[in-house]
């Protein structure tokens, strides 16, 4: 998620942007490593929109739902990390289209072994969501992966450990590793 002119949620320190980049590539090599092809929307600090664009944000959207579309995947995960006002709050969430029961079920996979790998204090359930424009307007089965509250300053510290960063892309791919076994 995000990319180029949009950093996404942004600290003193940090840009979403920037973590999301990192745990996509390492997902990506993760995934290949057990023999399946990735498309990338992004492998560098881009966005998906044209330089001048008025809205860069609603172009950059519907070209990843047309990327999509185009590409016709498995599945769809698009990677980002989560905010809140309050800096108690984290751990990961999966997010999924509310009328989708794969994606759904997709989503309870990844959910579950993030919870578990990452040794999550309060483990979350996946989520559905009726408004994010990519569940709304991709075709087939897509999870919106929020790693991690970069706005937890605990959590925080560790989304930027590449160590971390790891952990998450197992996680990650151990759902969908998971969900493609069923």
């Amino acid at each position: 998620g995000h990319g180029g002119d949009d950093p996404g949620m942004v600290t003193e320190t940090l840009k979403e942007k920037d973590l999301n980049l990192e745990v996509a590539k390492k997902l990506q090599e993760y995934l290949e490593g057990q023999g399946y092809h990735v498309e990338m929307t992004r492998t560098e600090d881009t966005g998906l929109y044209q330089e001048g664009t008025r809205n860069q944000k609603v172009q950059d959207m519907q070209n990843r739902v047309a990327f999509i579309g185009e590409k016709t995947p498995l599945l769809t995960v698009s990677i980002h990390q989560n905010s809140y006002p309050d800096p108690s709050v984290k751990g990961p969430q999966v997010f999924y289209y509310e009328d989708s029961v794969e994606g759904e079920k997709l989503a309870e996979c990844i959910q579950g072994q993030m919870d578990e790998k990452l040794e999550v204090e309060r483990p979350r359930e996946a989520k559905g969501n009726r408004t994010y424009y990519l569940l709304k307007k991709s075709a087939g089965i897509l999870n919106i992966v929020e790693c991690g509250f970069i706005t937890n300053p605990e959590e925080a510290e560790l989304l930027q450990r590449e160590d971390y960063q790891e952990k998450i892309a197992e996680a990650v791919g151990k759902g969908i590793l998971e969900y493609l076994g069923k």
